[in-house]
C-alpha cells in the first residue's frame, strides 16, 4: 500500500489527517442534516476550513472562524433588512463591509486576521444566496451559525482526539539558544577576534525565523501568549547586539574594561544552559562597556528572562499601507462585479459576487495572490465538475434526501487524496469548498442540467474577478511587499526627524523598528534575495535612527548658537531623507564635524549613521526598484561601523 501511495505521489502521513478531516466532514454533513439544517453541506466546509493537526493552532483557528462568522452574519441580515431588498443598497453595503474586514484583516496578525476576513464574505454568504426572498434572511443567518458551530465542535472533537500538541515552549528555546550565540559572538569580539559576517547574517536569520513562526507556535494558549510577548521581547533585544556585532565585522583592538565584559557575557552565556535570570549579569558587562554596546546589553537585560513572565506586547510592524489598499481592492472589485450582476440581472450574479468576496478578502494577505489564484482556478473548476458529476451521475441514483447526503461523501473522500496529493495539495482545499457550496441536498432534485452548468461558471468566475483585480488595482506581490516594508522605514526616519518629542517615544519607535528589519530579512529570503543586504539595509535604518534620537536630544541642551543651529539643520535635511539621502549623509558629517568639540555629542555614531547611509543609498532613495541582489545598482552594502 505504501508502494503505491508513493507512486500516485501521496504522502502517506498527510493522508492520516487529511482521511480523518474527511471522516469528519461525512459525519458533520449528516450531524447538520439530522439536526434539521437548511445547509448541511455549510457544515462540512467548517471542517475542512478549521482543521488543523496541531491542538492548539485549531482550537484558535476554529474559534476565530465561528466569531467571524456570527460577527458576520449578524451584519449581512441586518444589511438585509436594512437594505429591504434593493439590489444597489445590497451591493454597496457589502462592498464597503467586505473593504473594511479586508483591511482589518491585514493589519492585524495569526488567525484573528483569519476571522476578521470570514466575517467579510460570511455576511455575503448571508445576504447573497437567498436575494429574492429577504423575508428569509433571519433562518438564513441563524442557520449559518448553527452549520458552522456544528461544523467547528466536530472539527475540535477529532482533532483533539488525533491531533498532536504542540511545542509551544520552541520558541523561547530557540531564542535563549540564539542569546547565547550572540553573547559568546560578541565576548569574542570584545577579545579582538573579527565577527564573522556569515555567521552574524545566520543569526539573523534564525532571529527572523523564529519570529515569523511565533504566531502559529503559541495559539490556543493564554500562557504561551504570554511567552511570545516575552521572546519577542528579547528579539528585539537581540537585534540590537546584532548591530552592534555587525559594526565590529572588520574587528577591533581590544580597549581597557574590555576582557572584563568579556569575562561577564561569557558567565552570562554559560547562565543560560542553567536556565537562570541573566539580566544582572548584562547590566553588569553594560556599566563596563562603550555606548552602543551598552545600550544593546540593557535593551537585552530589560527584557523579560522568565518564559512566562508577564510582559506588554512589543510594538510590532503593522501595515497599514497594505490595509489600505486591500480594503480599496475589495471595494472596487465587489462594486464591479455587483454592477455587472445588477445591469445584466444573471440570476447566478450572486455566485459570482460570493466568489470574488473570498478573492479580494482572503488572498489579499498571501504573498503572491495572483500566483496562488491560478491553483485556486484549478481548485474551484475541479470542484465546480466534481458537484456536477455527483449532481447527475450519483444523486439520480438516491431515493430521498439522506440518500443525498450519502452520494456526496464520496466527493468528500476524494478531497482527502487530493490534499494528501503532492502536486494537487493546494489545489484540493478550493475542491472540496466548492463541491460542497454548490451542492444543496434538496429533495426532490428540480435543478436542470443547463441551471448547474450555469452556475459552475459563475462559482469559476469569481476567482477571474479576484485574479483581474489583483493584477489592476495595486498589483501586490512579494517583491512590493518587500519594497512597501523598506519605504516605511525611511519613512518614519524622517517623521522622526520632523518630531521633537520623539526621543520620548524611543524604546516603541526602536522595538517597532527591530521587528521591522526582522520582517525585511524574512522577506528577502522568501524571495531567495541575499538576506545580507536586507539586513545591512534594515541595520543601517536602526544606526540613523538612533543618531536622529540622538540628535534630538543634543538639541534640548544648551549648546552654542552655531552649534543649535547645526544640529536643526541636519534634522531639517534628515526629515527629507527619502529624496535627497547623499546630501543627509553629507549634512550628517558636517554635523558630526561642528560637534565634535561637545563633550554629550556622541560623534562616532553620527559618522556611523552617515557611512550606512551612503553605503545604502539605493535602500534609503523611495521609488528605486529592487534588484535579486537586494540594491538598484547593486553595490555592497553595509551598515557601517556604529560606535563600540
Amino acid at each position: 500500500m505504501a508502494s503505491l501511495l508513493s507512486r500516485l505521489g501521496i504522502d502517506a502521513a498527510r493522508l492520516r489527517f487529511t482521511g480523518l478531516t474527511a471522516l469528519a466532514a461525512c459525519l458533520s454533513l449528516v450531524a447538520a442534516w439530522a439536526l434539521g439544517l437548511e445547509h448541511p453541506q455549510w457544515s462540512a466546509m467548517s471542517v475542512w476550513a478549521a482543521a488543523l493537526p496541531v491542538r492548539g493552532q485549531l482550537v484558535e483557528k476554529a474559534a476565530n472562524r465561528f466569531l467571524g462568522t456570527v460577527v458576520g452574519a449578524l451584519f449581512g441580515m441586518g444589511l438585509m433588512v436594512v437594505s429591504g431588498g434593493d439590489m444597489v443598497v445590497l451591493v454597496v453595503g457589502i462592498a464597503l463591509w467586505l473593504g473594511l474586514c479586508a483591511g482589518i484583516g491585514n493589519v492585524i496578525r495569526g488567525f484573528a486576521a483569519y476571522g476578521a476576513m470570514l466575517a467579510g464574505y460570511s455576511a455575503a454568504m448571508v445576504a447573497l444566496l437567498d436575494t429574492g426572498h429577504p423575508e428569509n434572511v433571519l433562518d438564513l443567518g441563524l442557520d449559518r451559525m448553527a452549520t458552522v458551530l456544528v461544523g467547528v465542535a466536530i472539527a475540535l472533537a477529532v482533532g483533539w482526539v488525533f491531533g498532536r500538541a504542540a511545542d509551544r515552549s520552541e520558541p523561547y528555546a530557540r531564542v535563549r539558544v540564539l542569546t547565547r550565540s550572540l553573547l559568546t559572538a560578541a565576548a569574542a569580539t570584545l577579545r579582538g577576534v573579527p565577527a564573522d559576517a556569515r555567521e552574524a547574517t545566520a543569526l539573523l536569520s534564525e532571529m527572523a525565523s523564529i519570529e515569523d513562526t511565533l504566531d502559529t507556535a503559541t495559539a490556543g494558549s493564554r500562557r504561551a501568549r504570554r511567552s511570545a510577548r516575552a521572546t519577542r521581547w528579547l528579539l528585539s533585544g537581540q537585534v540590537g547586539l546584532m548591530l552592534w556585532l555587525r559594526s565590529e565585522r572588520e574587528g577591533r583592538v581590544p580597549r581597557t574594561g574590555d576582557a572584563h565584559t568579556a569575562a561577564a557575557l561569557d558567565t552570562a552565556a554559560a547562565a543560560i544552559d542553567r536556565g537562570d535570570d541573566i539580566s544582572p549579569v548584562l547590566r553588569a558587562a553594560a556599566a563596563e562597556a562603550g555606548p552602543a554596546l551598552a545600550r544593546a546589553l540593557t535593551a537585552l537585560a530589560d527584557a523579560p528572562w522568565q518564559e512566562a513572565g508577564r510582559a506588554d506586547p512589543a510594538p510590532v510592524h503593522r501595515d497599514w499601507r497594505g490595509g489600505r489598499e486591500a480594503a480599496i481592492r475589495a471595494v472596487v472589485t465587489m462594486l464591479v462585479v455587483g454592477g455587472i450582476w445588477i445591469v445584466t440581472g444573471w440570476s447566478f450574479g450572486a455566485y459570482m459576487m460570493l466568489g470574488a468576496s473570498i478573492m479580494t478578502s482572503v488572498f489579499s494577505s498571501f504573498d503572491n495572490p495572483s500566483v496562488t489564484i491560478r491553483t485556486v482556478l484549478l481548485g474551484q473548476a475541479l470542484g465546480a465538475l466534481g458537484a456536477l458529476a455527483v449532481r447527475w451521475l450519483l444523486w439520480p441514483l438516491a431515493s430521498g434526501e439522506f440518500g443525498l447526503i450519502l452520494l456526496m461523501m464520496p466527493a468528500i473522500l476524494i478531497g482527502a487524496l487530493l490534499m494528501a496529493q503532492r502536486r494537487m495539495g493546494q489545489a484540493a482545499y478550493d475542491y472540496n469548498m466548492v463541491v460542497m457550496l454548490m451542492l444543496q441536498p434538496v429533495w426532490p432534485l428540480t435543478m436542470s442540467l443547463s441551471t448547474s452548468i450555469t452556475a459552475a461558471v459563475a462559482v469559476v468566475l469569481g476567482p477571474l474577478a479576484g485574479l483581474v483585480a489583483f493584477r489592476l488595482i495595486y498589483p501586490v506581490d512579494g517583491v512590493r511587499r518587500l519594497t512597501m516594508l523598506r519605504e516605511t522605514m525611511v519613512t518614519e526616519l524622517t517623521h522622526l526627524a520632523r518630531e521633537p518629542q520623539a526621543a520620548h517615544r524611543a524604546s516603541v519607535w526602536r522595538a517597532r523598528l527591530h521587528h521591522r528589519v526582522l520582517r525585511l530579512v524574512r522577506w528577502s529570503e522568501k524571495l531567495d534575495r541575499a538576506p545580507v543586504r536586507a539586513a545591512d539595509g534594515g541595520l543601517a535604518v536602526l544606526t540613523l535612527g538612533r543618531a536622529i534620537l540622538h540628535l534630538h536630544d543634543l538639541s534640548a541642551l544648551p549648546l552654542s548658537p552655531p552649534q543649535t543651529r547645526r544640529v536643526r539643520a541636519v534634522l531639517e535635511r534628515l526629515s527629507r531623507l527619502d529624496r535627497e539621502p547623499r546630501k543627509a549623509a553629507r549634512a550628517l558629517r558636517k554635523g558630526a564635524d561642528a560637534l565634535a568639540a561637545v563633550p554629550s555629542a556622541d560623534v562616532r555614531l553620527l559618522r556611523a549613521a552617515a557611512d550606512g547611509l551612503e553605503q545604502n543609498i539605493d535602500f534609503f532613495q523611495l521609488g528605486t526598484g529592487v534588484t535579486p541582489s537586494g540594491g538598484a545598482s547593486g553595490d555592497p552594502v553595509s551598515a557601517g561601523p556604529a560606535p563600540a
